[in-house]
């Protein structure tokens, strides 16, 4: 449910295609939060969802992505102008999948259980797998819908109940989830919005000694304030997928025109402002100067455009702080001593559109290679050998996501292998799915979504032991 903020305060949610206000919308703030929260804890502790049997959630749950599949253009469109997403994409892929991570996790919400022990002595022991609790649910702006469902659907799955903080720059398709939940027959306080600020409501939620966990995703700095928000109140588990730069290590061996399109993919799509973007391209030398002059002419196949136009395939960043960011970014590139091979500027009047920019002669301590830009901005890089591409693909503090172009099944062995990241793609790249984990290593954070790794982390283990006596074997 969305509650009624109590100080009454509204903020703009803004469309970034021409920078003009959609929609005033209510601003939850920390006692919002404490209304929230308690409307979880009383759905928890005494409420039906955790009790019910699992088939049961799981029904309530399909019937929930059936609503969603029958609002599909509405939510695509939400999303469109609130997140500058290409609507083509959301309404064939995007909207259609988070109906589907309902049903992945529906399916789960009947099998969850926990083991018979073999003990060492005259004991008989289980274990149960338990909802946790009130768990916080902080999402990003750049995949509103399917971050909203990565943390929902698992948290239903498990007997959760759950107060979910969509982010300030894109909260219009949480309301409509919110609605649609109701509508489901999700009973009132399992799953409740509240639209707010990162400083005042994310932190509130963080902070709250009745949440029992917080999942997050976002930026590393904010990770870390998350996680010692957590620490300082009531030690709750957290998990965090946080930032990456992500690199993409493409060897002599690849097919240069197929290597080229990957390499676009894994830096341009939803322009730039992906967690996972392969940000950081490394092009071994025997195939570099071929693979520079291709890129530049398919660069330009990226068009900028009208998210809502289905030729488009990169739209407006999602405000007008990112815009100026991302530009900043390009700026310390050339001064940096980085060359612009393309892009590099706003790419219209109004609206916050960027061109594709692509860098060359990019060096391992520029700030371009070094920090998370998230927007369009492609640092492109040479290496000799196998271990020198390795060395300078784990040469970042973030350890998120990373790509493999040959042909080689020894150099893909060894190079997954010796990524320090969390995902490898060979030979493709933004390859996420359902039942595949993704997380972080290093400072990209930790906890995995998607997959049934997603499910435990809203579930905790309780041992059960009881004497055996006089029992013929153990």
């Amino acid at each position: 449910m969305n509650l009624d903020f109590v100080a009454g305060k509204t903020f703009e949610t803004i469309d970034p295609r021409t920078g003009e206000t959609i929609a005033r919308v209510s601003e939850g703030d920390k006692e919002d939060i404490d209304l929230a929260v308690g409307a979880a804890r009383r759905a928890f502790d005494h409420g039906p969802w955790p009790r019910l049997p699992g088939a049961a959630r799981a029904k309530i749950m399909h019937k929930f992505a059936d609503l969603i599949d029958q609002h599909i253009e509405e939510l695509a469109t939400l999303d469109t102008l609130n997140a500058g997403k290409l609507f083509s994409w959301g309404k064939a892929v995007d909207i259609p999948s988070v109906a589907n991570t309902l049903r992945y996790f529906a399916g789960a919400a009947d099998k969850i259980h926990g083991q018979v022990l073999k003990m060492s002595r005259e004991l008989h022991a289980y274990t149960l797998l338990e909802p946790i609790g009130v768990v916080g649910l902080i999402i990003p702006w750049n995949f509103p819908s399917t971050m909203f469902f990565v943390k929902v659907a698992p948290s239903l799955a498990a007997g959760c109940t759950m107060v979910v903080k969509p982010a300030e720059q894109t909260p219009l398709s949480a309301l409509f989830f919110a609605h649609l939940a109701r509508e489901a027959g999700i009973p009132d306080g399992v799953m409740n919005v509240v639209v707010g600020y990162g400083a005042t409501a994310g932190a509130a939620i963080s902070a709250h000694m009745d949440v029992d966990k917080v999942s997050f995703t976002g930026s590393t700095e904010v990770g870390r304030k998350v996680m010692q928000a957590a620490a300082l109140s009531n030690l709750k588990p957290v998990s965090l997928e946080l930032g990456g730069k992500s690199p993409v290590l493409i060897f002599d061996d690849a097919d240069v025109d197929k290597a080229v399109d990957l390499a676009l993919l894994a830096i341009f799509y939803n322009k730039g402002e992906v967690c996972a973007a392969g940000s950081r391209v490394f092009v071994q030398e025997g195939i570099y100067d071929e693979f520079v002059k291709k890129l530049a002419v398919k660069a330009k196949e990226w068009t900028v455009g009208d998210p809502l136009d289905p030729t488009t395939r990169v739209g407006p960043q999602v405000n007008k702080t990112q815009f100026e960011r991302v530009l900043s970014y390009i700026e310390h590139g050339k001064r940096e001593g980085a060359t612009l091979l393309t892009g590099g500027k706003p790419a219209a009047e109004t609206g916050f559109y960027i061109q594709p920019t692509v860098f060359t002669d990019v060096k391992e301590d520029m700030m371009i290679s070094r920090d998370e830009i998230f927007g369009p901005v492609m640092a492109l890089m040479k290496f000799k050998t196998i271990e020198e591409g390795i060395k300078y693909a784990n040469n970042t503090k973030y350890g998120l996501a990373s790509g493999i172009v040959t042909k080689s099944l020894d150099i893909a062995n060894t190079v997954s292998r010796s990524i320090k990241a969390g995902v490898v793609w060979i030979n493709c790249y933004h390859g996420f799915d359902i039942d595949c984990p993704f997380g972080g290593y290093k400072m990209s954070g930790f906890g995995k979504d998607f997959g049934m790794e997603a499910l435990h982390k809203y579930l905790q283990t309780k041992a059960v032991v009881t004497p055996i006596y006089n029992s013929p074997w153990l």
